[in-house]
């Protein structure tokens, strides 16, 4: 039995191998061996870098093919056929805007989790037990640093000493702690 594809796969096959994709990466998307795939990018003229050491593959391989009158283009293009793969956000051809965050619902919660000093994480937590939210903590996490805006490290202090000249204590916020000696068991 001879390796024949049909007419979609082979033009999956070479719009991968035009966007650079390695052997692996288009036996893996598509099921198409290596061995037949690398046949069918060798007929269509498209370069393949094979794996080895000192070897690269080209910086941008679609710059130096020539290419073919009668192959479609890449863009929309996806190994799996169930959506194509997004465009740049802004696009002349993207009309729609950004969609508003399914975080905005809860703005109020959220600010007033910041205000009482809860990290992302707890307010997520707070949101979905307490009040159903269906967001994942990514969304909650990204929503949090748009309200913070940028954060600048907290500047720290450093006191150079030479050893046992001075002591410091911390008297943080965290639980307190006991530590027992454990030669004297005081």
């Amino acid at each position: 039995m001879s390796n024949v594809l049909s007419e979609e796969k082979k033009q999956q096959v070479i719009a991968l191998g035009k966007l650079g994709w390695p052997l692996r990466r288009i036996e893996q998307a598509t099921g198409v061996r290596r061995e037949t795939a690398s046949a069918y990018l060798k007929a269509a003229g498209v370069v393949v870098c094979l794996p080895g050491w000192g070897r690269r593959a080209p910086a941008k391989p679609a710059i130096r093919m020539t290419p073919d009158s009668e192959a479609k283009p890449a863009i929309g293009v996806t190994p799996d056929f169930i959506a194509p793969f997004p465009e740049k956000q802004g696009a002349p051809s993207d009309p729609s805007p950004p969609s508003a965050s399914v975080c905005e619902a809860y703005r109020e919660l959220i600010e007033q989790g910041l205000a009482r000093g809860r990290n992302g994480k707890a307010i997520w937590q707070d949101l979905v037990s307490d009040h159903g939210f269906a967001g994942g903590y990514q969304a909650v996490k990204r929503f949090v640093r748009t309200l913070r805006g940028p954060q600048r490290p907290e500047a720290a202090g450093i006191i150079l000493t030479a050893a046992g000249e001075e002591a410091q204590v911390d008297y943080g916020s965290g639980p307190v702690r006991i530590q027992k000696c454990s030669r004297c068991r005081h």
